[in-house]
């Protein structure tokens, strides 16, 4: 199955609705991986029966987790509702409820060794991390008329949920970035004397400001070492810095800084929430800043605070 008709016609569906790039990879690998499964036979003749055993084949067999099997479903779904036109009705099988566990946070003390142990462009990345809050693939994907520096604030656009928002520009980042938008001027530069300067961008936006795209303001500000041709128009472009890149340093800069938490790129988010609830900060304007639709999902910043022990005395201390 290196090249398939019917799998393009799926990739079609889910460009022309918008979906991400990593989303169409993800959903393409399991409704491969579910007509695999059954034998090779095409989806407009399979239905409940055969979708119900590979989910549980997911489950028994693969052992996958929660949300993997979620994923898969969503695939599965995808491709009868929008590619074979049907409704997949009495499924047999339910999204799998995700345990609810308390994220891993880190003291002021612990991030600042931890950011002590990274060096150059990583050490940045991780300071947006855990000063603004941001997502990694957020971080990653700043681009240099997202900073407004004489607000403080920083734009992401179409983070989680496709959703913009505005967050904290730290004051103690401010010269680090404009140390970077130097470097990421002068690589512009040398990519428009050879020809070249275009950033990537969705379709969408590429075909809407064209040759506007060379323009300083929209270069990434973590840009990628060598320019590639975009996956999807096929134009030589300069990307953004691979998440793989970030998480080896910081990886090594845990281990530097003799952390025994497990540390991810995350942690730093979780941390920000953390800090900033610690010191007074109002609920709503964490929410705000951290893009949650639901207030209930940062409410869980509270219970890692620990406040609800905060007058109860353990009894050993008493001895």
């Amino acid at each position: 199955m290196s090249y398939s008709p019917f799998l393009e016609s799926v990739r079609v569906e889910l460009r022309t609705k918008h979906y991400s790039l990593k989303t169409e990879k993800s959903y393409l690998y399991w409704i491969k991986g579910y007509i695999l499964f059954n034998d090779k036979k095409h989806p407009d003749e399979m239905g409940n029966r055969e979708i119900e055993r590979f989910l549980n084949h997911l489950a028994v067999n693969r052992a996958v987790s929660a949300a993997t099997q979620n994923q898969a479903l969503c695939a599965i779904i995808f491709l009868y509702r929008f590619v074979i036109k049907r409704d997949i009705k009495g499924l047999n099988y339910s999204f799998s409820k995700r345990d609810v566990a308390l994220p891993t946070v880190l003291s002021a003390g612990e991030a600042q060794k931890v950011i002590a142990n990274l060096h150059g462009v990583h050490k940045l990345i991780a300071s947006l991390l855990y000063g603004s809050g941001l997502r990694i693939n957020e971080a990653l994907k700043l681009r240099v008329k997202d900073l407004d520096f004489a607000n403080k604030s920083i734009f992401v656009f179409r983070g989680k949920g496709r959703k913009d928002r505005y967050t904290l520009l730290p004051k103690s980042c401010l010269q680090a970035l404009e140390e970077q938008m130097a470097v990421v001027k002068s690589l512009h530069q040398k990519d428009l004397n050879a020809g070249f300067g275009l950033t990537s961008l969705p379709p969408a936006l590429i075909r809407k400001y064209g040759h506007a795209v060379k323009d300083f303001s929209w270069q990434y500000l973590f840009p990628s070492s060598t320019r590639c041709v975009h996956p999807l128009d096929g134009y030589v472009c300069r990307h953004h810095l691979h998440e793989t890149a970030f998480r080896k340093q910081l990886r090594a800069a845990v281990l530097a800084s003799d952390i025994t938490k497990r540390v991810k790129a995350h942690t730093f988010r979780h941390s920000f929430a953390t800090e900033l609830l610690r010191n007074g900060a109002d609920i709503r304007t964490v929410q705000e800043l951290l893009g949650h639709t639901d207030i209930r999902t940062t409410e869980i910043y509270t219970h890692v605070m620990g406040d609800k022990f905060a007058y109860t005395t353990s009894p050993i201390d008493k001895l």
